[in-house]
């Protein structure tokens, strides 16, 4: 298993973590596999979204802000309800085919770290699955 570890600097951010996904899969010299992502965090997640206009990202964001509002009335008391629901919306892990050394990824197609709850210092774990 490995930890990339990654640093938030918003409250709400999307973070493409594509190419240190990459780097693993070639430093491994993986031909096929699928990879696990898993995030373990309660405040956070990860997605796979187009990554060519960064405005989707932002659309995402804003979206998420007007459907799940920080200022509600949450009972958790300390005050991040709206970051555990986001989290929970989008899910904690991802599997991505491998094939041929490179991900199995749609042409506009980009993996996000999503912070809901920043900015911090947050881990996410991968393990890649051996395909017969």
């Amino acid at each position: 298993m490995n930890i990339i570890e990654i640093e938030t600097r918003k409250k709400n951010q999307f973070i493409d973590i594509t190419s240190l996904l990459e780097r693993e899969v070639s430093v491994k010299n993986i031909d096929s596999a699928v990879l696990l992502i898993f995030v373990p965090h309660t405040t956070a997640a990860v997605t796979i979204n187009e990554n060519y206009d960064p405005a989707v990202t932002g659309d995402i964001i804003s979206s998420m802000q007007r459907l799940i509002p920080e200022n509600f009335d949450y009972k958790h008391s300390e005050g991040n309800s709206s970051a555990h629901i986001k989290s929970t919306v989008f899910g904690n892990e991802l599997l991505i085919p491998v094939s041929e050394k490179k991900l199995m990824l749609g042409r506009w197609q980009a993996v996000f770290f999503c912070e809901f709850d920043g900015p911090r210092n947050r881990k996410i774990y991968t393990e890649f699955i051996k395909t017969v």
